[in-house]
């Protein structure tokens, strides 16, 4: 007995002594990973960061931006000079191969990047009654919800973020949805209140790469989510025009409405915008030969002839000073064995091969061939170290309102709001991106009322047909929103037509010899979920919904259906 007490003694001291260096230890480092007590406005910016490419000690890159750039291909926005070789699986509208977190990054930025992190920051700033913070924390969250699916089809919703579990069941896409809408209308809600501890000026301080805490503009951004997600159901029973157009008109109406990304742009790479030379994210991609065509007047079956006057501002020219481009899955071959280099392998356009001097210049101003960045920051539009980057603009909600009036038969709203949409469109790029537009070729009030003018661009009422709206909405979301205008060409399937028209004008995938193996000559419909979390750790839910399958990107998502 005595013995055993001894020893008791012994083990009570020397747990005693353990909690006592463990406190210590605890003290002096604390666990990362516990949930650790924090200012809520300490949070925002780095959720707030999320929306484009993070930059973070545990990852970097999530957002908008990673998986744009692939999405881009599929959509022909551009592609990568070098294409053709056996590797360009993603130019080739391919799924993912081995260990590869292509195509994660959405997902990496839902249930990482913001995760948990979001549920703490609407958690404390509840218990602390800061709604505004609160209201943005479930605005965020419907947001990236609707992204998610919209890229993935079915996503992890019920059990998402349950951390007494480890594997996840999946929740299908209409589900996915209406949670969206429940989400926003939540963060609606908070957004409202008036009575408890908020500070505009602690909320606009940590706001300030977003909407500067002006919380109109956060509404106006959440009926933007709603809308899209109404806009988005065209092809599934339960669309209402009418539900569109409401949203539409709620969420941004001028320009100044627009949801814009900012930068402190400090010189280091995390503090610039995605797509500038810092961040070294676009040296490859070159223009598509489609949105140049459809710029520059070459598309044979729109806008034919007629020159847009935005391209100056969005596009580069080549050395011929006209505005070309590449098939994504072709491109160019660049020989190194010679000096300087030659292109033995031309680029191709819809009308046959470029010559040299049609190649266009990289987005950031070099010639073709060069990837590297810049001696300094010669690049237009959205390719700037330190350039606003739209997430949602008053432009894109007015040709959702002119998509929706057109499939209800309203031709005359329709009309109004898709020439409200083109002109808001050349606004924005006039007053925010007229950055290194060549001499001579700036867009003066005349250039734009002549344009506007062109049947070509603005028809009637009644000469008003889909292929208008869907293919101003394709221009007008150049570069900031390859995921959204992604969502259309799959609601489309790429090439439906109306009244025997290609709705999407001459766009011509690749035919089903040019698309990757695994496709078995289908065209790509979604993403597959995150490799570096689900294809380790979620396995069997992977298998019951058919994710293993080779072709599972192929599968229509439910309103692509």
């Amino acid at each position: 007995m005595k013995k055993t007490r001894n020893i008791f003694l012994a083990g009570a001291a020397s747990v005693m002594l353990f909690a006592s260096c463990s406190k210590k230890l605890d003290e002096a480092y604390a666990n990362p990973n516990a949930p650790t007590r924090v200012p809520v406005e300490t949070i925002l910016p780095g959720l707030i960061g999320n929306f484009l490419g993070n930059s973070a000690a545990a990852g970097s890159g999530y957002g908008l931006g990673g998986d744009g750039l692939i999405i881009g291909r599929y959509i022909q926005y551009w592609g990568d000079y070098t294409s053709g070789s056996a590797n360009d699986q993603y130019d080739r509208m391919g799924g993912a191969i081995g260990a590869s977190d292509a195509m994660g990054s959405i997902w990496a930025a839902h249930y990482f990047g913001m995760g948990q992190n979001l549920n703490r920051m609407v958690e404390w700033a509840n218990e602390e009654q800061k709604w505004d913070f609160v209201g943005a924390g479930w605005a965020i969250r419907a947001w990236s919800m609707l992204e998610a699916t919209n890229e993935y089809g079915d996503i992890i919703l019920k059990e998402a973020f349950n951390t007494n579990l480890q594997t996840f069941k999946y929740d299908p896409q209409p589900e996915v949805y209406d949670s969206v809408r429940v989400i926003a209308f939540r963060a609606l809600d908070y957004f409202s209140r008036t009575d408890g501890h908020m500070d505009p000026t602690v909320f606009g301080n940590a706001d300030a790469y977003f909407l500067g805490g002006n919380i109109s503009k956060w509404k106006k951004f959440i009926y933007g989510i709603i809308a899209r997600s109404y806009g988005y159901m065209s092809n599934v029973t339960g669309y209402n025009a009418d539900s569109v157009i409401k949203y539409a008109d709620l969420a941004m109406t001028q320009n100044t409405d627009n949801a814009y990304l900012k930068f402190a742009n400090t010189g280091i790479s995390g503090t610039s915008n995605y797509f500038g030379p810092l961040r070294s994210n676009v040296g490859g991609l070159r223009q598509g030969s489609y949105i140049a065509d459809l710029m520059s007047g070459a598309n044979t079956a729109m806008f034919t002839g007629v020159f847009d006057p935005r391209a100056p501002y969005m596009l580069r020219e080549n050395a011929a000073d006209t505005y070309r481009g590449i098939i994504p899955w072709r491109g160019a071959t660049i020989s190194t064995s010679t000096n300087p280099p030659s292109i033995t392998t031309p680029a191709q356009s819809t009308n046959g091969p470029l010559a040299i001097n049609e190649h266009p210049d990289n987005f950031w101003g070099n010639t073709y061939t060069l990837t590297t960045a810049p001696s300094s920051d010669k690049g237009r539009y959205l390719f700037r170290n330190g350039v606003d980057f739209p997430i949602m603009t008053a432009s894109e909600m007015q040709f959702l309102k002119a998509e929706a009036a057109y499939r209800k038969g309203d031709k005359a709203t329709a009309l109004t709001a898709y020439t409200n949409a083109i002109s808001m469109n050349i606004d924005m790029l006039t007053s925010v991106y007229s950055f290194n537009v060549p001499a001579g070729k700036q867009i003066t009030a005349g250039a734009k009322a002549t344009y506007l003018a062109s049947p070509a661009i603005v028809p009637s009422a009644a000469g008003l047909t889909m292929s208008h709206i869907m293919l101003q909405k394709y221009i007008a979301l150049f570069g900031w929103g390859p995921q959204e205008t992604w969502v259309d060409m799959r609601r489309f399937h790429y090439t439906d037509s109306e009244g025997g028209k290609q709705v999407y004008a001459n766009f011509t995938p690749p035919t089903a010899t040019e698309l990757y193996v695994n496709n078995n000559q289908k065209l790509v419909y979604r993403a597959r979920p995150r490799y570096n979390s689900e294809y380790l750790y979620n396995i069997p839910e992977l298998d019951r919904i058919g994710a293993l399958a080779l072709d599972y990107h192929t599968l229509p998502t439910w309103f692509a259906k």
